[in-house]
């Protein structure tokens, strides 16, 4: 099962470049997040300092328990077998065929044996729809296929977090379609939790549990889908409608005085779509949490439900609740 990753008080700069002052939040363990933002704001240095790799100027990174930037070597190393990342090209090596690229971390990182490691790969591979393609070369194949062999390596010592970076950089819309239904089946198979840099407007209606905008600096939003996407905030509401008023300009982002000049007034939000649901018709992880279903969807609650007295949800008939959701 997946992990909660807290984010406290984070800043990050390069010598006198500023990336962001104070970026705080929860990613909830077990769900699909998605982080967007223009050009330039630091996304993928977000995920370089929640692994390790880099270290923020100040603040707290909170994974399984353990401070991320606080950490020794040695526990960095440990902390990193709960990760799984995805990177922007695959990064697979090309003189290796997939099955070799997919066994390669189980090889460096574990003692397990040939036959332990061939179920291993085998298994991930046919996970992500690659059975059959174990002698393909990197340069043999698409790119999608690449996407899913780097997707298949990093599962492969099961981690708890799965992050990825521009997943759909360079794919055609079919082949991103694919892929987001890929990673809604992946996260209700295993339960992890998924963070995923994208720059796709239409990934993000459609596939995350929760939504992150980082702009000028810092963390405008981050919430759940339903909440973001019908938000009015000018950053926000002009973002994931991919409008060209608001304070987003050519530039990666507009100078400060000419932002406050504008006084654009903030436009209806474009209707949410419904979102990805898993292949075999279940619920969604994050459909547990209590009422996300019900508020999404509007149904009435099974019997041996309730609302307790703050007005949350609680939900103890499941089954009833998706028999609900099929009819």
């Amino acid at each position: 099962m997946g992990v909660e990753i807290r984010v406290e008080g984070l800043r990050k700069s390069f010598g006198r470049q500023v990336i962001w002052e104070d970026v705080s939040l929860t990613i909830p363990a077990g769900e699909i997040s998605a982080l967007l933002g223009p050009s330039g704001t630091g996304k993928s240095v977000f995920l370089k300092n929640l692994v390790g790799l880099l270290r923020p100027d100040r603040g707290h990174i909170y994974v399984g328990g353990g401070d991320v930037p606080r950490l020794r070597e040695s526990e960095l190393y440990a902390l990193r077998r709960k990760f799984g990342v995805l990177f922007q090209d695959g990064a697979l090596f090309g003189s290796m065929n997939l099955y070799d690229n997919i066994a390669f971390p189980l090889r460096e990182h574990t003692k397990k044996g040939e036959s332990e490691i061939r179920r291993i790969v085998l298994e991930k591979m046919e996970m992500v729809g690659l059975t059959g393609a174990e002698r393909k070369l990197p340069g043999e194949i698409s790119g999608g296929m690449k996407k899913r062999a780097g997707l298949a390596r990093a599962l492969v010592l099961d981690p708890e977090i799965i992050l990825a970076d521009e997943p759909d950089s360079g794919l055609d819309p079919v082949r991103t379609a694919y892929l987001n239904q890929l990673f809604v089946d992946l996260n209700t198979r295993l339960g992890a939790t998924f963070l995923i840099v994208t720059h796709d407007i239409g990934t993000a209606r459609v596939l995350p549990d929760n939504l992150g905008l980082l702009f000028r600096r810092g963390l405008v939003m981050f919430g759940p889908r339903e909440m973001v996407l019908s938000s009015t905030h000018p950053a926000v509401n002009q973002f994931f409608n991919a409008r060209r008023q608001g304070p987003i300009g050519m530039a990666e982002e507009k100078d400060l005085a000419e932002a406050a000049a504008e006084s654009v007034p903030p436009s209806r939000p474009a209707p949410i779509p419904p979102q990805l649901m898993p292949s075999d018709g279940g619920l969604r992880p994050s459909m547990r949490r209590p009422g996300a279903w019900l508020r999404e969807h509007r149904v009435t609650p099974p019997p041996g439900s309730f609302v307790d007295d703050q007005g949350r949800d609680w939900l103890t008939d499941w089954d009833a609740l998706a028999a609900q959701r099929r009819r």
